[in-house]
């Protein structure tokens, strides 16, 4: 069985081309562009909470990078370094070479440099810090809304929380390429980084969607002191979930699921077109789905109008 520093040696260092100094001393040492800001955001996955523990090692890889990456899409930052700190079992040699593939693969698809981190042993659990530039004073926060903002989200919802409940035996998806598409959503998400960057100047406020829609859209609402309504008909379902609905679950699934790392987003309707070039150039599909409104408070219509009876908004690690 390899030692701390050689697990660390052999599976995780690696030239480090957007560092000064990388993995190796007691700190890295980065220089940040002029005229930039550092944009910095923590993730932990925890084995049992966030991931069962038998999924694939490189996906685990791939989504332990991914859900930092699309915290910092939600800025509109573009990410330049990472640290990784493991907790692990044991330092099994088979598992720990294919996860770092993973991760690695990531990596080099966003040009991250991995600059530190640690090992211990202990129940699995995997923190990534991760560390990008944005232009000084362009970062998109959740404090941005304005009354009469278009609300917007990326992509489709609701795949993901829809694969979680096939694991979790709540429902059966009899079609297998429906099973791998609702699986490959849960644990090979895809960061809108490319968006983010592309909406830098354009929408107000971003936030990736990880707890479910409702509950991050929230978010917004809460730090910008306003309110939204949505069109429940204009949501983005994904295919899996539009079969289903309206069905609870998959309404569920839609609204509070969470796992998409889509973007939810908000800009001014008379830039509407400038939002769908910024997509488009993102290659990214993205849906108007609502407005920001002076009302506080969230309500969802549906076909008819009426305000829907929502009970349950997003994931909550405590509840």
């Amino acid at each position: 069985m390899p030692s701390e520093f050689d697990l660390i040696a052999r599976f995780f260092t690696r030239p480090a081309p957007n560092a000064v100094l990388g993995v190796g001393d007691d700190a890295a040492l980065l220089a940040v562009a002029p005229d930039m800001e550092l944009a910095v955001s923590t993730d932990m996955l925890v084995s049992g909470q966030h991931f069962f523990p038998d999924v694939d090692p490189y996906l685990l890889g791939h989504k332990t990078l991914a859900v930092n990456l699309s915290d910092l899409a939600a800025m509109g930052a573009t990410p330049r370094w990472a640290t990784l700190s493991l907790a692990l079992p044991a330092a099994e040699a088979g598992w720990l070479e294919v996860f770092s593939r993973g991760l690695f693969d990531m990596a080099d698809r966003f040009e991250v440099s991995l600059v530190g981190g640690d090992t211990t042993r202990g129940p699995l659990n995997l923190c990534v810090t991760i560390l990008g530039e944005v232009p000084a004073g362009q970062a998109l926060r959740r404090s941005g809304a304005r009354v009469g903002d278009d609300v917007w989200v990326s992509g489709d919802l609701g795949g993901a929380a829809l694969g979680l409940r096939y694991l979790l035996h709540e429902i059966d998806l009899a079609d297998a390429a429906e099973i791998e598409a609702c699986l490959i959503r849960l644990h090979a998400p895809e960061p809108r980084v490319a968006l983010g960057r592309a909406l830098l100047g354009v929408a107000h406020v971003a936030i990736d969607v990880s707890d479910g829609l409702l509950a991050d859209l929230g978010h917004i609402l809460e730090c910008s002191e306003v309110g939204a309504q949505l069109d429940f008909a204009r949501l983005p379902a994904h295919p899996a979930v539009a079969a289903r609905l309206p069905h609870p679950l998959a309404q569920r699934c839609l609204l509070a699921g969470g796992d998409d790392y889509e973007l939810c987003f908000t800009a001014a309707p008379a830039r509407a077109h400038v939002v769908l070039a910024a997509a488009a150039a993102a290659g990214v599909h993205v849906t108007r789905i609502g407005r920001i409104t002076a009302e506080s408070g969230l309500r969802v219509l549906a076909a008819d109008g009426a305000a829907m009876n929502i009970e349950e908004v997003g994931f909550d690690h405590f509840k």
